[in-house]
């Protein structure tokens, strides 16, 4: 029997032996993750029936049998200097290819084709990444305007006097996304409104999508998503960079970027942004401006510092922005006419300053072993009126988070622990009343992931916080991957979601009406009102397929988000108020998406979409649906390029069309006749176009167009011609107000 256990014993770990894998990513000098990189054990090439060897996927990502006698790793990718690794153990390996040597590429071009949207078919969560490419195929002034192409998000205009553009995802406002600034929460409390149109484009290196509850690491607040921003990093940056834009509309732009690598070490950017808008526009002949007059100044200086010999790697980011908006009525001059009945006007004026700190170290001999501090402080001061309606808010927040990452036996399983603290100070005054408030939490998570290293991953995890008006609480999520045959995948994941709802700041876009607001207080701690909590349940399925020979995927996705308790907004009730009060009975988002990708040629790929949403809540009045937001939607994208020629010189074609279905309208019945509308809106269609001329590698320009359609809204503004009065209203905007607008621009670069 002692034989038997022996042998058993000894059959076990050989198995285990057997079994064991090295995991790992390879990547570019960029960080760019590079597919298809191969990898094989130099002892086992003897013959190719006997080669043990794999490739990278679509992330750059590999898993490879390990043994003991395995000992040197060769890596090898095209346009890159191969290496030989010793490896003495299955430790996870992170590893930078080095361009290969100009001389020997003298008479060789290549093209590396990125795509500017990348489904992950590896990670667990639902994430799509933009790549910098990707932001260059729209003007891309700032952030709120670069989703244009992602047909995962929805874009509309927030009110008809601001030109604000506000994102919708799973049938739900940005509110409920979590958007953050390199994974530090960077779009809340007062900057809900405007917070995207402060961060220009060309400061961006890509941006991750992610549907449904958010990872426990970085907080409570997201419910149907999180939209996390990657700024230009200092080391990777090139000495100079100059971006130049001007639009028919009278907006014109300026972006230049100053790099400088101070040592080996050290590396610094400043990044300084300027945009105006001078010209009145007034379209559609209303008497009000389309557009605001305004003009932003925004400067950030951003210091990196890399030892990864030590394992230590630091970001410090200091960023001060103003930003001015004026609109209303053409006539209307602020030095004569604010606060007085000659002509209805309105300034935004908005100041921020934001400093920042991450600072990382990552274990030498143990690399899948890191703890990282994030920190930040951000003052936000907005003083505004809109008519006679005054609104001022100044917010003082302070955030940190500290994270520790390793691994449980083997690096299949990860886990992620830290705790993190939150405080805001909010001054806020609407007209004078004082409606100022002090938040603050502290919260532990805990996140641990299994990934077998083939074709199953789980995220699963928990946070528990302590607010000062949320109460104590715990935050459950999970993630789900299981591909069930080749080039499939299968995605699921759930989650709870808390929050405070900052009900004027987020809903600024009925300042401008005759509306008067009414709190229906229930004694909760925030206005009166009970903190809001929801659930996020979502499937999503992905078959990549060949069609003609050409690579095309298919994607079809559904997340549903149930309401515990919410801020509902009411604009049923009448049209003379918005009412704001705790849920009583059901509210809840059901978002159908399905996803149709194809490379028709090389270079020449379209993306279509269809997406049906179902958002409906219990009013006062009785269940309805959300106002302004379309049942159906339809969306395409063609991108052509053509091959780079010698020199860098190459045409890039982009064209995007959007159309969408009729949408709820709030109500109007009890106004005169000609202030009334009806209960739906019509469906129409969108077109934008842009044309890009690479000259040079260092040189381009561009062109494009909005709404090349020509289609606008009818009565976006009702009372126009008796603002002072009580059906005057700009918050019912559910399509441009602006009809054609053409731009054109130069992007040039020093390297």
């Amino acid at each position: 029997m002692r034989k038997i256990v022996i042998i058993l014993v000894l059959l076990t770990a050989a198995y285990t032996q057997a079994q064991q894998t090295i995991s790992g990513e390879i990547v570019d000098d960029q960080k760019q993750p590079l597919p298809g990189a191969n990898l094989y054990w130099l002892s086992t090439n003897t013959s190719m029936d006997n080669i043990v060897g794999t490739s990278t996927n679509v992330d750059g990502v590999f898993t490879l049998p390990y043994k003991k006698e395995y000992k040197k790793l060769v890596i090898s990718y095209l346009g890159f200097q191969s290496d030989t690794l010793t490896i003495t153990k299955p430790d996870y390996i992170s590893y930078i290819m080095k361009p290969s040597e100009a001389e020997v590429l003298d008479d060789v071009l290549i093209e590396k084709n990125v795509k500017g949207l990348e489904r992950s078919l590896i990670k667990a969560t639902n994430t799509t990444n933009m790549s910098s490419k990707e932001l260059l195929k729209a003007a891309c002034c700032n952030i709120a305007e670069s989703f244009e192409t992602n047909p995962s998000i929805d874009v509309n205009f927030s009110d008809a006097l601001t030109g604000t553009r506000q994102i919708k995802m799973l049938g739900l406002t940005s509110p409920y996304l979590l958007i953050a600034e390199e994974n530090i929460p960077a779009v809340r409390g007062a900057s809900q409104a405007y917070g995207l149109s402060f961060v220009p484009g060309t400061w961006v290196e890509s941006i991750q999508i992610t549907k449904g509850a958010g990872p426990v690491v970085n907080g409570y607040e997201s419910i149907s998503g999180q939209i996390n921003y990657e700024l230009l990093k200092p080391i990777d940056d090139i000495p100079f960079f100059l971006n130049a834009y001007g639009s028919t509309g009278g907006r014109f732009e300026l972006n230049t970027h100053f790099n400088k690598k101070v040592s080996d070490k050290w590396s610094s950017t400043l990044f300084v942004h300027g945009n105006t808008n001078v010209i009145k526009n007034d379209m559609n002949d209303d008497g009000f401006l389309d557009n605001p007059l305004s003009r932003q100044i925004n400067v950030m200086n951003r210091w990196q510092y890399s030892n990864p010999d030590k394992g230590w790697v630091s970001f410090i980011n200091a960023r001060y922005m103003r930003d001015e908006k004026q609109t209303g009525e053409l006539d209307f001059d602020p030095d004569r006419d604010k606060f007085t009945t000659n002509f209805w006007g309105s300034e935004i004026d908005t100041d921020k300053l934001d400093l920042s700190a991450k600072l990382g170290y990552v274990f030498p001999d143990m690399p899948f072993q890191s703890i990282g501090l994030q920190t930040s402080y951000n003052w936000h001061r907005q003083e505004s009126y809109f008519g006679f309606r005054q609104y001022n808010i100044d917010q003082k927040s302070f955030y940190s988070n500290l994270i520790f990452n390793s691994i449980i036996s083997n690096t299949l399983n990860k886990f992620a622990t830290g705790i993190n603290f939150t405080y805001d100070n909010y001054d806020e005054f609407v007209g004078t009343t004082d409606v100022g408030r002090v938040d603050n939490s502290v919260g532990a998570f805990f996140e641990y992931t299994y990934n077998d290293g083939n074709d199953f991953t789980i995220v699963t995890g928990g946070r528990f916080d302590v607010h000062n008006r949320l109460g104590a609480f715990f935050t459950p999520r999970m993630h789900m991957r299981y591909n069930p045959w080749s080039q499939a995948v299968i995605k699921a994941s759930a989650g709870r979601g808390k929050r405070a709802a900052n009900i004027f700041a987020e809903n600024q876009g009925y300042f401008g009406s005759s509306r008067q607001y009414n709190v229906l207080s229930n004694g909760g701690k925030i206005y009166g009102l009970d903190p809001e909590i929801a659930w996020n349940y979502g499937l999503s399925f992905t078959q990549c397929f060949t069609l003609f020979n050409k690579n095309a995927q298919f994607t079809v996705d559904f997340y549903r988000t149930d309401f515990e308790n919410r801020a509902v907004v009411d604009v049923y009730a009448s049209p003379q108020q918005v009412q704001f009060y705790n849920l009583d009975g059901a509210s809840s988002a059901n978002s159908l998406q399905l996803d149709l990708n194809y490379e028709i040629t090389q270079h020449f790929n379209i993306r279509t979409a269809y997406k049906y949403y179902d958002v409906t809540t219990d009013y006062q009045s009785g269940t309805a649906e959300m106002p302004l937001q379309p049942r159906h939607r339809f969306f395409t994208n063609i991108g052509y390029e053509t091959h780079i020629v010698e020199g860098g010189k190459q045409w890039k074609f982009d064209f995007t069309f959007n159309w969408l279905g009729k949408q709820r309208l709030p109500f109007t019945g009890s106004n005169p006749q000609e202030d009334r509308l009806g209960r739906y809106s019509p469906s129409f269609s969108l077109m934008n176009a842009q044309i890009t001329r690479t000259f040079s590698s260092v040189f381009e320009v561009y062109v494009g167009g909005e709404n090349i359609g020509n289609y606008q809204q009818d009565r976006a503004i009702l009372g126009a011609n008796n603002p002072f009065g009580s059906t005057f209203d700009t918050s019912i905007v559910y399509a441009p107000i602006f009809g054609q607008m053409y731009y054109s621009g130069l992007r040039f670069k020093i390297k």
